[in-house]
């Protein structure tokens, strides 16, 4: 979550299943309203509060190609997520793509499209704050799995080579999941896809 206790502001990326008391808490604490909801992508560990926060009227931004997912989580059930998991569907009030440029919390936000792990995998970069939110697309030393429906690692390894790496090297990549990198590392160590 990103947050501007002076503007009294916040903004979260994507919101996993058990997120809302601990979301509501940090709001809280900052004396923040929560303004946007952007979501990386349709998989289920990234989208289970967001029904939640929707109904409050939080808006939500998020890629057209995860449509089905956003709308109908139930199908990923087959294949994806634990079923104690009960998801509940959302509709995104605002579609971006790529080259779309979000103002939050009074700064400037670049959308970047990076299929491959998931059809509308996007990351959400605010070049002021030098960090990149990259959904799955990217970890410290990895990269997003490609064999669930929709994933293709040649679409991901060229998004990561022409979306990712082209960012500035001291870019903080802040991936869904374990710790954060930087580009420059990513491109000199990640032995998933190098930067040559």
């Amino acid at each position: 979550m990103l947050s501007d206790p002076e503007r009294g502001e916040a903004v979260l990326v994507d919101a996993p299943h058990d997120l809302v008391d601990m979301v509501d808490k940090a709001l809280a604490e900052d004396g923040c309203a929560l303004k946007a909801l952007l979501i990386t992508h349709g998989h289920y560990d990234h989208i289970g509060d967001v029904a939640k926060f929707a109904r409050r009227g939080v808006p939500l931004y998020g890629h057209k190609a995860d449509k089905t997912l956003f709308e109908n989580p139930a199908c990923m059930q087959a294949y994806a997520y634990p079923p104690d998991i009960d998801l509940e569907g959302f509709e995104v009030d605002h579609w971006v793509e790529d080259g779309s440029r979000l103002e939050l919390l009074g700064l400037e936000c670049e959308v970047r499209h990076v299929p491959g792990h998931c059809p509308g995998n996007v990351l959400f970069y605010f070049p002021a704050a030098k960090a990149a939110f990259v959904g799955d697309a990217l970890f410290a030393g990895g990269i997003g799995r490609t064999d669930l429906p929709g994933g293709s690692f040649s679409d991901l390894e060229r998004a990561i080579r022409e979306r990712i790496y082209t960012l500035p090297a001291d870019t903080v990549v802040l991936p869904g999941h374990g710790p954060n990198t930087t580009v420059g590392d990513e491109i000199s160590f990640n032995p998933y896809v190098s930067g040559e």
